[in-house]
């Protein structure tokens, strides 16, 4: 029997993650004064970033619906 392979990242449960480019990563690491060392992680298997191909090290932006802001933003590193 073959395995299915199901695209959880279009799950409307399952926040709008994105690669950022070089310049971009530079920008908030500036912005919040910090290093990559510094943000939380995130593994690489995870499934809502499966299909990014990232690499150690790349910085990813998360996008959450919040009760009490509207909308948020949160970075973690790819371990």
């Amino acid at each position: 029997m073959e395995k299915k392979h199901i695209d959880i990242s279009s799950h409307k449960l399952v926040p709008k993650h994105e690669k950022l480019n070089e310049q971009e990563s530079i920008d908030v690491l500036k912005r919040f004064n910090i290093s990559k060392k510094q943000l939380p992680s995130i593994l690489k298997k995870d499934p809502a970033i499966k299909n990014l191909n990232l690499k150690k090290g790349d910085i990813i932006r998360i996008h959450r619906d919040s009760p009490t802001l509207g909308k948020s933003t949160f970075y973690r590193v790819a371990k």
